[in-house]
């Protein structure tokens, strides 16, 4: 059985840092795409970030870029996120999809393609 688990979120104020980790347990992620994702209450579920695992290979989202880093170590994966704002406040997710081709590009699954999710983790930036 498969199982995704998020750790790592909390309350931080603007302008801090968080480590947010993933763990995919019953997967060999080898020709999957691990994403983190976040929603907001009444907003869509967006993609944060995502690596080709096969690959290493990384994307980030526009409002991530130069502030999250995505990094992994055996099996478990992390989101570095840094300089945080108030509107970085969401659950965040983590999520693992089994790619058409491995060398595909991570940003090419779409949210909806995504095989396991996790139960989120909730981060709370304050001003």
């Amino acid at each position: 059985q498969v199982q995704v688990v998020e750790s790592g979120g909390g309350l931080v104020k603007s302008g801090g840092s968080l480590r947010l980790s993933c763990t995919a347990s019953g997967l060999t992620l080898d020709g999957y795409a691990m994403g983190w994702f976040r929603q907001a209450p009444g907003n869509e579920r967006e993609r944060v970030s995502c690596i080709n695992w096969s690959r290493g290979t990384t994307d980030y989202a526009d409002s991530a870029k130069g502030r999250f880093t995505l990094s992994r170590y055996k099996d478990t994966l992390y989101l570095q996120m840094n300089s945080l704002k108030p509107e970085d406040t969401a659950m965040y997710y983590c999520a693992a999809g089994l790619q058409s081709h491995v060398y595909d590009a991570c940003s090419a699954l779409g949210r909806y393609e995504y095989n396991y999710w996790g139960q989120g983790t909730q981060v709370t930036v304050s001003s």
